[in-house]
C-alpha cells in the first residue's frame, strides 16, 4: 500500500554532500512544518561553506557524524523525533572505490545496516534510500535498452556493488521487518554545490582555469544527465506518494556522452579542444546508462529542466562562485 507521509522532523543523513544539499534548501524553501536534521561526517565530498547557507533556515540543525558508527547514531536517534530518513550519505567516487574498496563498504553498506536498524527501533515511519542507476550495470553504447525497476542488478565497481548490497538491505527489512522503505535509482545529477571531483564541475574549473581535461578512454561513455532540483523533486514525491517496498527510476533522458558534454561546457567557457587529455580508462569503465522512469512518471513527476539550460546555469554557478571551490582543487 502507498504510505502518504505527514513529515514533522526530517534527518537527511549525508546533507552536506551535493544532492542532500540541495535537497534540503528544497524542502525548507517549499515547507514551512518541516524540520531537518542533518547528519554528516563532512568527508570528502562535504562542504561546510554549503551548510553555512542551509543554516539561514531556522528550522535545520546540523549534527556531526558517521553513520556507520553505532553508539553515535543511538545517541542521534534518542534526541530527536524523526518522521523519516532520506539516506543520501555514501561514499561515491567510483575511483576511489577502486583503489580503496573497504571503505565503501563501511559507508554503504554497514552504515545503511546502522540506519534502517535504528529506524526500526525508534519507530521512524519512513526510510528512504538514494541509490544509482550504477547498481544496474551497463549497455553497450549501441543499445537501446532502458533499465527498468525490475531489470537485473549487474554492478560494475566496488562502488555500485556498495549500493546495490545497500538497495537489497533496505529491501529486506521491509520483508522481513516490515519497515516502510523506499529507493529510488537516478541518472548522473549535475548542478550547483558539486565537489570539483565529478566530471562537470571539474571540467567547469579546469577549463576556466585553462588546466588540461582529463577524459577516460574515447570519451564516448554515455550518462544520463539530470538537474539536480529535478532529482530533489523526485525524491519528494516518493516521499509523499511512493509506496512501501517500491523502487522507482529518476531519468531524464538526456542521454550525452562524456565527450559531448566536454564540448558543450567548452562552448559556454569560451574555451577549445586543445585542452581535451585522453587518459587511460580507468578498470570496469561501463560504456552506457540509460534509465526508463516511466514508473515514477505515473506519480506525476517529469524532469523540468533542459540539459542546456541547467548546463548553462551551473556553469555561471561556478564560475560567478570561485570562493565555494577554490579549496577543493589538488
Amino acid at each position: 500500500m502507498c504510505f502518504h507521509l505527514c513529515m514533522r522532523t526530517l534527518l537527511v543523513t549525508g546533507g552536506a554532500g551535493f544532492i542532500g544539499s540541495n535537497f534540503i534548501d528544497d524542502v525548507l524553501s517549499n515547507d514551512d512544518d518541516v524540520r531537518v536534521v542533518c547528519y554528516d561526517k563532512l568527508g570528502a565530498g562535504s562542504s561546510v561553506k554549503t551548510l553555512s547557507v542551509l543554516a539561514k533556515w531556522g528550522r535545520f540543525t546540523f549534527v556531526k557524524g558517521d553513520i556507520a558508527d553505532e553508539e553515535a547514531v543511538e545517541r542521534l536517534f534518542a534526541s530527536f523525533p524523526f518522521d523519516a530518513l532520506v539516506n543520501f550519505a555514501a561514499e561515491s567516487h567510483v575511483d576511489r572505490s577502486i583503489t580503496d574498496p573497504l571503505t565503501f563498504v563501511r559507508s554503504n553498506v554497514m552504515g545503511v545496516a546502522v540506519l534502517l536498524d535504528a529506524c526500526l527501533r525508534h519507530g521512524v515511519k519512513r526510510f528512504h534510500q538514494v541509490s544509482t542507476d550504477e547498481v544496474y550495470g551497463d549497455t553497450p553504447i549501441e543499445s537501446c535498452e532502458l533499465f527498468t525497476e525490475a531489470s537485473v542488478l549487474r554492478p560494475s565497481s566496488p562502488y555500485s556493488a556498495s549500493k546495490a548490497s545497500a538497495d537489497l538491505l533496505c529491501l529486506s527489512y521491509w520483508r522481513t521487518y516490515g519497515l516502510d522503505v523506499t529507493i529510488t535509482r537516478c541518472g548522473n545529477n549535475y548542478g550547483r554545490w558539486q565537489h570539483y571531483e565529478k566530471l562537470i564541475p571539474h571540467m567547469i574549473i579546469n577549463s576556466h582555469l585553462g588546466r588540461p581535461l582529463p577524459i577516460y578512454g574515447d570519451g564516448h561513455n554515455v550518462r544520463d544527465w539530470i538537474a539536480v532540483g529535478d532529482h530533489c523533486r523526485a525524491i519528494g514525491l516518493v516521499l509523499e506518494k511512493g509506496c512501501s517496498g517500491e523502487v522507482y527510476n529518476v531519468g531524464s533522458d538526456d542521454l550525452l556522452s562524456n565527450l559531448e558534454v566536454v564540448d558543450r561546457i567548452l562552448s559556454l567557457v569560451g574555451r577549445g579542444r586543445e585542452l581535451v587529455t585522453f587518459v587511460p580508462d580507468r578498470p570496469g569503465h561501463d560504456r552506457r546508462y540509460a534509465l526508463d522512469s516511466t514508473k515514477l512518471r505515473s506519480l506525476g513527476w517529469a524532469p523540468q529542466v533542459p540539459f542546456d539550460e541547467g548546463l548553462a546555469s551551473t556553469v555561471s554557478f561556478y564560475l560567478d562562485n570561485e570562493d565555494w571551490w577554490r579549496e577543493q582543487l589538488p
